[in-house]
């Protein structure tokens, strides 16, 4: 007798999830995996579409290549040198000193998200310019070139790695400081012995994204790298200024290496990182020290006021007529910029433009990793292929993202090729460029959730959308919300990822201050930059009253008390 496996007929229901699952693994096939396809197989055409690895013999022969890249990678491995120390200190200062007013230490820290990195180049122009406030600090050395760079970078830097470091220390097993201190270990000894090792992967992991940003930094090169030859300004010269993509992507190609090798160690780190609080753990707080918290507070203090004189500057320039032989302050540049440079127009499409990457790119990311994480009904390969997908983005740089975007969407082959030179596709490049940082914030609230929850809907015949909706987004709402802001943010402030994609009337903000900036204009860009941070600013003290109002709404229960 022959036993059969008796059909099983799922329901829609059942069904939809995969489906769902399905089209998300097809939208990041198309706008991820497609372009960087089309890359690839540009840089190994030649002009008639054949298979030929003729551009790689020209771009090692072409004069300077070589120095672009070489200047690129010691600019780098410098900006991170300098960077991660600075920021592992004023992190330890937020996290394991005694500080007053630790809050607004950590926002001052934070501050160079809030615009463009042309922001930091614009003031250190007019700190350290030919016509600087202070560029006697210089000696004979001249900021338009690998010094403003690197200064530059550093600042704009700085956040990211401040943001890694601070997560790192937030936690600590205090029996280990108990037991060194029994032990009669000396301050440096303690530090050395039990704080650096247990950082050591936050370290690790802050040096890749500084280093990964530094290679893939395009505007601050731009406005003050002068005639220091770098990989991402060779992109843009190769593609905008002499229209040839074949050898933009080249470049973009090996633009792409060095990050791409940052993103692989800092995975293989990541999954070797355990954890540092173990249930028999005693969290640490730390004591007040005078000795420790008052050297910490003088650093903090000292840091925070070059970066708010960064940010100030760039204000400033905004105000003032002519810099520096004209002080009086006015609000003409704002004027130029806004009513005659057109840039009211581009500070409006980059309000259309984070709007929209907000309003979509937050349920994509959200319902793609509540597929993944919290339903069971989809293949094996799907959900693998999904979460390779998602992870890529991180290790993708904006401007080899747009050289694809050119490429795959350029072509009259396309039937998308309409998306062109629209808002649509400056919305799906923004969403695609941070969709990894989003994904890693839902996956990681969603693995904070007993999947009792699902496994006492089921019992009960709750649809497992119902339990999303009415359990599972209230109780992610502060991840949903923290997404939204990041993605409306970044949206506004990027350069490298649209530079390539506008059109005369869907020109971004941000690319409008680098037009300005190459027409000499920096007052108007100075201006325009800071109508950026304000936006920026306006939106965070949006979200977080915002934030606010729906937690205490949506969250009472964490504050219930039995």
């Amino acid at each position: 007798m022959i036993l059969r496996r008796p059909l099983v007929f799922r329901s829609g229901a059942e069904r939809l999830p995969g489906v769902l699952l399905l089209g998300a693994a097809v939208a990041l096939a198309l706008f991820l995996v497609l372009p960087l396809l089309a890359l690839l197989v540009g840089s190994v055409r030649d002009d008639d579409g054949a298979f030929s690895l003729l551009r790689f013999a020209e771009f090692a022969a072409t004069p300077g290549m070589a120095t672009a890249a070489w200047s690129t990678l010691w600019v780098a491995a410098l900006v991170t040198v300098i960077t991660v120390p600075l920021a592992f200190l004023y992190a330890y200062a937020i996290q394991r000193a005694c500080l007053p007013l630790r809050g607004l230490w950590r926002l001052i820290g934070l501050s160079a998200l809030l615009g463009p990195s042309l922001v930091g180049a614009i003031a250190f122009i007019q700190w350290f310019g030919t016509q600087g406030v202070l560029k006697a600090w210089l000696g004979g050395a001249s900021v338009y070139g690998p010094v403003g760079i690197v200064m530059a970078t550093v600042y704009a830097a700085f956040p990211h790695a401040l943001m890694i470091l601070v997560v790192a220390l937030a936690t600590a097993d205090g029996r280990l400081y108990e037991a060194a201190d029994a032990l009669g270990a000396s301050r440096w000894r303690r530090f050395r012995t039990v704080t650096l090792p247990a950082a050591k992967y936050g370290l690790i992991s802050a040096a890749l994204v500084v280093f990964a940003y530094s290679v893939s930094e395009f505007g601050i090169p731009k406005v003050i790298g002068g005639n220091f030859p770098v990989l991402a300004v060779e992109v843009y010269v190769q593609v905008v200024g002499q229209h040839n993509f074949g050898r933009g992507a080249i470049v973009a190609l090996l633009l792409l290496l060095p990050v791409l090798f940052a993103f692989v160690i800092d995975t293989w780190v990541q999954r070797r990182q355990q954890a540092s609080l173990t249930a028999r753990a005693v969290p640490y707080q730390p004591r007040p020290d005078r000795r420790r918290d008052l050297p910490l507070l003088l650093y903090c203090l000292l840091l925070a006021t070059a970066m708010l004189g960064v940010l100030g500057m760039a204000m400033y320039t905004s105000l003032v007529r002519f810099w520096p032989y004209n002080l009086e302050l006015t609000l003409d540049h704002y004027i130029y910029g806004l009513a005659e440079a057109g840039v009211l127009a581009a500070w409006q499409n980059s309000l259309k433009i984070a709007a929209l990457t907000a309003l979509f790119g937050t349920p994509l990311v959200f319902l793609t990793a509540w597929l993944l994480e919290r339903t069971s009904a989809r293949p094996a390969a799907l959900s693998t292929a999904v979460r390779a997908m998602a992870a890529l983005p991180m290790g993708v740089p904006g401007l080899v993202l747009g050289i694809g975007y050119i490429l795959f969407f350029n072509s009259p082959d396309n039937p998308l090729n309409g998306l062109y030179h629209t808002l649509a596709i400056m919305v799906v490049a923004t969403v695609v460029h941070f969709y990894t940082p989003c994904h890693l914030t839902a996956v990681t609230a969603l693995k904070s959730l007993d999947r009792e929850f699902e496994a006492v809907s089921a019992s009960l015949k709750v649809s497992r959308f119902v339990t999303l909706w009415r359990v599972t987004l209230p109780v992610c709402l502060p991840a949903v919300l923290e997404i939204a802001r990041y993605l409306f943010i970044n949206a506004m402030t990027t350069v490298s990822a649209l530079v390539f994609l506008y059109a005369s009337d869907t020109l971004p903000a941000a690319v409008a201050i680098l037009n300005l900036d190459e027409a000499g204009e920096l007052g108007p860009a100075a201006a325009m930059a800071t109508l950026i941070v304000l936006t920026s600013a306006l939106i965070s003290l949006v979200y977080s009253l915002l934030t606010h109002l729906l937690l205490r709404r949506h969250q009472a229960w964490r504050h219930f008390q039995r």
